[in-house]
């Protein structure tokens, strides 16, 4: 049973994750320490109890990120779903995080190393979920023979594309609005031509 201090103390930790999450959504990877605080209603000490560097608050924050990806991709992958029920998924996933990945994208040069690496290892995992369906769909005959890497750099980029470039496509949720093109279209570059 935890301590009334324990709880304390996670729900505390959580607020701060979730502030940071906003906080970076909305500034950019250049905001400081100083902004999560004062966004969250806390002292800048008490950022520093929790995560003893900025770099230990991203790489927190980006685990946690890669987390609720790999969570809602994994059953996805290990059940016969189809292609197109995983990348919806996918891209429901981030549409909750819409903001803070375009930021991510965009100031992902700028991070430090061992972030990138968890960056790095995010893109990992959904390219390790998507390689298991698109097997399962290779085998069915479905859609072409292309490498893995070439159909996952293509699906990524589709996304980051959009993302980046938003402002040319919407004025809101650029992937709630052309999450259905996006994923018919893609498929129907990957399918085998029916005879």
């Amino acid at each position: 049973m935890k301590t009334k201090r324990q709880i304390q103390k996670e729900a505390t930790r959580k607020l701060i994750l979730d502030t940071a999450y906003r906080v970076y959504a909305e500034e950019g990877f250049s905001a400081t320490t100083n902004q999560i605080a004062k966004a969250a209603n806390v002292s800048h000490g008490t950022i520093f109890v929790h995560f003893p560097t900025v770099e230990n608050l991203l790489i927190c924050l980006l685990e946690r990120f890669g987390s609720e990806i790999n969570k809602h991709l994994h059953l996805l992958s290990e059940k016969d779903e189809s292609l197109e029920t995983f990348l919806a998924a996918h891209i429901d996933v981030l549409i909750r995080y819409e903001d803070f990945y375009k930021k991510l994208i965009s100031d992902i040069n700028s991070l430090p190393q061992d972030a990138k690496f968890v960056f790095i290892n995010i893109q990992s995992v959904v390219s390790l979920h998507l390689s298991q369906v698109i097997e399962r769909e290779k085998e069915k005959k479905e859609i072409k023979e292309i490498p893995m890497h070439i159909i996952f750099n293509s699906w990524l980029g589709l996304i980051h594309y959009y993302l980046t470039n938003s402002y040319l496509f919407s004025a809101e949720s650029v992937l709630t609005e052309h999450k259905d093109e996006l994923i018919l279209n893609y498929i129907k570059l990957l399918e085998n031509e029916r005879n």
